[in-house]
């Protein structure tokens, strides 16, 4: 298990959804496919919707821009 596995689970474990957003993001820029970029990114996008996060719109743009997302 990677580090950032490791911390994606304590976050988890913890519930800190504010960390999620900020994990996910930071796995989605380390990911190896683009498939896997999105998956991660959309789970932060996720993360940040719930919980009105500033990053939220930044988020969804990415996600437009790697059609992932309408717009």
């Amino acid at each position: 298990m990677s580090e950032l596995d490791a911390r994606l689970l304590a976050a988890h474990a913890a519930r800190d959804h504010r960390a999620l957003v900020a994990l996910y993001r930071e796995a989605a820029e380390t990911a190896d496919t683009p498939e896997a970029a999105g998956f991660y990114l959309t789970h932060a996008y996720v993360f940040a919707l719930e919980q009105d996060h500033p990053a939220a719109p930044d988020l969804r743009a990415r996600l437009i821009a790697d059609g992932r997302e309408s717009s």
